[in-house]
C-alpha cells in the first residue's frame, strides 16, 4: 500500500516536471531574439601597449605581428565568454569588435543577454537600437573655388592625400563623381591607410579605382534582425539606395561633374574636397539598419586608417538604460576620436521641436542643415494672367509655358460609369487611370488634390505620373487641400509636366479662377470647361534670396543626457551647413525612392547632406594642417562660423508652421554657419584630448563612475570640476546657480604674435567677467581665459550670448554662450 502511494507520488512529480519543462521550452521558443552589443574588459588592439610600441609613423599598424596576435586573442576571449555563459544554440555571434573597441555583437534572447551581464570580463550589455538615414552649387555658396581651393592648389588638388570614410548605404562605383581621372593621376602618399576592396553583386573588382581606395560591407546585423530582400539588400558595397553615394559625392566627389536629369542640364557638381580619396563602409540596407553593423564599420574604418569619418546615419532613438554619452555607438566614436579620426555626425531630421538632436557627445561634430540662396520655383500660369508659385523640377507644358490648355479638376473628370470606389485616392488624388474619362483629361492640365492618401503616405507622385502618361495629360498640378493645410513640397524631378502648389492660400487662387470659368448644371455637373492654364519651367534656378536659413526639419538642441531629455552642458548641434536641396550623386536602383529610379543624380534635403559638407571642409583643413588633432579642426570651424545671413541679419530658422521664420539661436545653428575661408586661418584654436573627455565624463554628478569605467575602460582619476570646463569652443551651462568660473585655453596657430581684446555679451539674467581682458600671444603659444559667470536674475530658461576675441591682425574668435540661470543664491 505504501509502495503504491510512493509510485503515485513519483508519477505525479514526473508529470509536473514534464509540464514545467514543456512550459520552459515553449517560453524559450516564443522568446524573440534581439541584437546585443557587448563591451569587454581589456584594451582593443589600437590602444594595446605591444601594438603601440611597434608603431612606425602611425598610431598603430594593423598588419604588424603584434596587432594580429592581440586581435586573435581578443576574438578567442569573446568566443570563450559566449561558450561558457550562454546555452548552446541560443545565440549567434555577429561580430568581434577588436580594433578600437573590445567587444562583440550577438543575436540572442533577452534571458541569455541577462546572463552575459553577469559574466566575468563583460562590462556593458546594450540592446541594438537600429540605425536610420538622416536624409552642386554649395562649393560656390561657401566660397571654396575662389578661396580655399585656390589656397590648396585648385580643385585638382583640394583634399589630396586625405582618406574620407563613409559609413552609409554603400556607393555607386560607376558614377562619374567617383571616377579615376587619368589626366590628373593621384600621387599622394597613402601609407597611413590600408583598406580592402570587397567585391560582390554590382561591385566588380575594378570598382576600387584609386579614387575609391577601399570598400567593405557589414551585413550580419541586418541578416539577424529580419528577412532581407535579395533584390535590394545587396551583399556587397554597392549602393541600392542612393544615400551613401549622395553623401560621399558631397564631401569628396570629383570636381566639375555635369548634372543632367531627364535631358536637362542643371550645372556641375563638385565635392568639398574633390581630390580626397573615398573609403566605403556599407552598414545600412534598404530593409533595415542595425547599430551592430554600424559599430563594426566604425571599428574597421579606424583600423584602416581613415582621416575623416562621416556618419549621416544614427540611432533611431536615445539609449534607454544609460546616459547618451555612454551608449556603445557614442563610445565607438570616442575611441575613433582617440585614434585621431575627425568624426562628423548628422544632427537629425526631427526639427523644429526642441531637444530633437541625435548627436550628443562633445567629441563628435553634429551638423545642422540650412537652406542656401538657390531656389527652384515652378509655377502655374492661369488664363487671367495670374502666376501661382509652386515647386517641381518639371519641363514646361508644350509651347514653353506660353500656350494655354484646358484646366480640369480631377473630381469633374471622373468616369461616372466606372466600377471603382469613390474614395479620395480615386476621385481627387489622380492615383488610378481607370477613374477618369479619357476624353476630358486628354490634353488637359488636371488639378489633383492633396487628400487623405498623401496625408497618410499611401498615395504617391509616381502614381500621378503614371496616370498622366497613360491618359495623355498635358500636365498636372497637385494643390493643397484646406482640410489638411499646407504641405511640404520638394523640387524633385518630374517625368511629366507638373507643379506642386503646397500652400492653401495659393490653391484657393487656382480654385477661385477655375470655378469662375467653369459652367455647371443644376446638379453641379460641368457642362463646359473654360479655365485655361500653362505650366512654367520649374528647372531653372533663381539665386540671391535670404540665406542661410535653418531648415524646418533640422533637429534642434538643447543636447541631452538621457531618455528623459534632461539637458546637458554641451552645445548641440555644433555647426550649421548646407543641407537643403543639394544636388549630388545617386544610385539608379533607388530602392527607397521609386520616383528617382533610373537617375544618376538627386536633389535631396536632410542633415545627412549637411554632415558631408562639414566633413569635406575638415578634409581641406586637415590637408593644410596635417598635425592638427580633430578637436583643433572642429574649433577652427566653430570659432569662425557666422550667425549672420547674406543680408547682414541674424540667421533665421523655419518654424512649425510652413513658411514661418524666427530669429535662430544656438540651439538651432550651434556656433553658426560654417565659413571655410576663415576656418583655414582661425588665429586661435582650442584643443581637447581623450583624457579631457574622460575628465569631462567624470565631472558629471549624475553619471556613476563605475559606468564610465565600464564604457571607457578608464578609471576616473580627475575631473574638470564642472562639465562646462571641457576645453571646447562654446560654453553651455544647463543649470547655473549663483556663480561659476570656467576656463578656456587657446593656442595661437598663426605665424605671428597677436594681441587679442576680450568682449562678453552675457545671456539674459547673467553677467560675465573675462580675465585677462586682453592678452598678447606668440605663435604656438597658449593662453588661458577665465570666464566668471554670475546670476543676477533667475529666469529658469536658456538664453544666449557670446564671447568674442578680436585680434590685432584681424582674427576674430567667437564662442557661443548658452546658460539657464536657475538660482541667485
Amino acid at each position: 500500500m505504501a509502495t503504491g502511494v510512493d509510485v503515485s507520488a513519483a508519477s505525479s512529480y514526473a508529470v509536473l516536471l514534464l509540464h514545467l519543462l514543456a512550459i520552459s521550452t515553449i517560453a524559450s521558443v516564443v522568446e524573440e531574439r534581439s541584437i546585443y552589443l557587448i563591451l569587454m574588459e581589456g584594451e582593443p588592439v589600437a590602444f594595446h601597449g605591444d601594438v603601440l610600441s611597434s608603431q612606425q609613423g602611425r598610431r598603430f599598424d594593423p598588419k604588424s605581428e603584434a596587432y594580429e596576435v592581440h586581435a586573435n586573442k581578443l576574438v578567442d576571449s569573446h568566443d570563450q565568454v559566449l561558450e561558457s555563459t550562454l546555452d548552446k544554440g541560443s545565440y549567434n555571434k555577429l561580430y568581434s569588435f577588436k580594433h578600437v573597441l573590445n567587444g562583440f555583437a550577438v543575436h540572442t534572447t533577452p534571458s541569455q543577454a541577462k546572463k552575459l551581464q553577469l559574466a566575468q570580463g563583460v562590462k556593458l550589455v546594450e540592446r541594438d537600437r537600429r540605425a536610420k538615414l538622416m536624409t552642386t552649387y554649395t562649393p560656390e555658396f561657401l566660397g571654396l573655388p575662389q578661396t580655399v581651393w585656390t589656397q590648396e592648389g585648385g580643385d585638382r588638388n583640394a583634399g589630396d592625400g586625405i582618406v574620407m570614410g563613409f559609413v552609409d548605404t554603400g556607393i555607386n562605383p560607376f558614377h562619374p563623381s567617383f571616377a579615376y581621372d587619368v589626366l590628373n593621376p593621384l600621387t599622394s602618399n597613402l601609407s597611413h591607410f590600408s583598406g580592402a576592396c570587397e567585391t560582390g553583386p554590382l561591385f566588380p573588382p575594378f570598382s576600387c579605382n584609386g579614387k575609391i581606395v577601399s570598400a567593405r560591407f557589414f551585413i550580419a546585423g541586418a541578416q539577424a534582425a529580419t528577412s532581407l530582400n535579395a533584390t535590394i539588400d545587396i551583399p556587397s558595397p554597392a549602393d541600392a539606395v542612393g544615400h551613401g553615394s549622395h553623401v560621399a559625392s558631397i564631401a569628396a566627389g570629383n570636381a566639375g561633374v555635369p548634372v543632367t536629369v531627364n535631358g536637362f542640364y542643371y550645372g556641375r557638381a563638385s565635392g568639398m574636397a574633390p581630390l580626397a580619396r573615398v573609403a566605403v563602409y556599407k552598414a545600412v540596407y534598404p530593409t533595415v539598419g542595425t547599430l551592430a553593423d554600424v559599430v563594426a564599420a566604425i571599428d574597421q574604418a579606424v583600423a584602416d586608417g581613415v582621416d575623416i569619418l562621416t556618419l549621416s546615419i544614427g540611432p533611431e532613438e536615445p539609449p534607454q538604460d544609460t546616459v547618451t554619452f555612454l551608449s556603445i555607438f557614442d563610445i565607438a566614436m570616442l575611441f575613433a576620436r582617440r585614434a585621431g579620426v575627425f568624426v562628423v555626425q548628422a544632427a537629425g531630421n526631427s526639427g523644429p521641436g526642441p531637444s530633437t538632436v541625435l548627436s550628443y557627445s562633445p567629441w563628435v561634430v553634429g551638423a545642422a542643415a540650412s537652406r542656401t540662396d538657390r531656389r527652384y520655383i515652378a509655377s502655374l500660369l492661369l488664363g487671367n494672367g495670374l502666376n501661382v508659385s509652386g515647386v517641381g523640377l518639371s519641363a514646361p507644358t508644350f509651347g514653353n509655358g506660353s500656350l494655354l490648355y484646358r484646366l480640369v479638376l480631377a473630381k469633374d473628370a471622373i468616369n461616372l460609369s466606372g466600377a471603382f470606389p469613390r474614395t479620395p485616392e480615386y476621385v481627387e488624388e489622380c492615383q488610378h487611370p481607370e477613374a477618369f474619362d479619357p476624353s476630358v483629361v486628354r490634353g488637359s492640365i488636371v488639378i489633383c488634390s492633396f487628400s487623405a492618401g498623401f496625408y497618410n503616405e499611401t498615395s504617391t507622385l509616381t502614381a500621378i505620373f503614371d496616370t498622366a502618361r497613360v491618359l495623355g495629360f498635358m500636365g498636372f498640378v497637385l494643390v493643397a487641400n484646406p482640410s489638411y493645410g499646407d504641405f511640404i513640397g520638394q523640387p524633385i524631378p518630374f517625368s511629366v509636366s507638373g507643379a506642386l502648389i503646397p500652400k492653401v492660400a495659393d490653391a484657393k487662387i487656382v480654385s477661385q479662377y477655375y470655378e469662375q470659368q467653369t459652367l455647371r448644371d443644376a446638379r453641379g455637373v460641368v457642362r463646359q470647361f473654360n479655365a485655361r492654364a500653362a505650366i512654367q519651367d520649374g528647372r531653372v534656378a533663381s539665386f540671391g534670396v535670404q540665406a542661410p536659413i535653418v531648415s524646418r526639419f533640422s533637429s534642434r538642441g538643447p543636447g541631452f543626457i538621457d531618455i528623459n531629455r534632461n539637458p546637458s552642458d554641451v552645445l548641440k548641434p555644433d555647426i550649421l551647413a548646407p543641407g537643403n536641396e543639394i544636388w549630388a550623386a545617386w544610385s539608379p536602383l533607388s530602392a527607397l525612392d521609386p520616383i528617382l529610379t533610373g537617375y544618376n543624380f538627386a536633389l535631396l534635403s536632410g542633415s545627412s547632406m549637411a554632415a558631408p559638407h562639414v566633413a569635406g571642409i575638415a578634409a581641406l583643413i586637415k590637408q593644410e594642417y596635417p598635425s592638427w588633432n580633430p578637436s583643433m579642426i572642429a574649433s577652427a570651424m566653430s570659432t569662425t562660423a557666422t550667425k549672420f545671413d547674406n543680408n547682414g541679419g541674424i540667421i533665421m530658422a523655419e518654424g512649425f508652421n510652413i513658411g514661418s521664420l524666427y530669429s535662430s539661436n544656438n540651439f538651432d545653428f550651434g556656433a553658426g554657419f560654417v565659413n571655410p575661408t576663415h576656418a583655414m586661418d582661425p588665429g586661435l584654436v582650442l584643443s581637447s584630448e581623450f583624457e579631457d573627455y574622460i575628465s569631462f565624463l567624470c565631472s558629471m554628478p549624475f553619471i556613476d563612475r563605475i559606468a564610465i569605467r565600464a564604457a571607457t575602460r578608464v578609471w576616473c582619476g580627475q575631473s574638470v570640476g564642472h562639465p562646462a570646463n571641457l576645453n571646447i569652443p562654446s560654453v553651455t551651462i544647463s543649470a547655473l546657480r549663483r556663480s561659476l568660473t570656467v576656463r578656456r585655453s587657446f593656442k595661437n596657430v598663426a605665424t605671428k604674435p597677436e594681441t587679442y581684446v576680450s568682449l562678453a555679451i552675457p545671456p539674459n539674467g547673467t553677467t560675465i567677467t573675462l580675465r585677462p581682458p586682453w592678452f598678447t600671444i606668440a605663435p604656438e603659444g597658449t593662453q588661458d581665459l577665465d570666464i566668471e559667470i554670475n546670476v543676477i536674475k533667475s529666469t529658469n530658461e536658456f538664453s544666449f550670448g557670446e564671447i568674442i576675441l578680436t585680434g590685432s591682425l584681424n582674427h576674430i574668435v567667437r564662442m557661443p554662450v548658452t546658460i539657464r540661470p536657475v538660482s541667485i543664491v
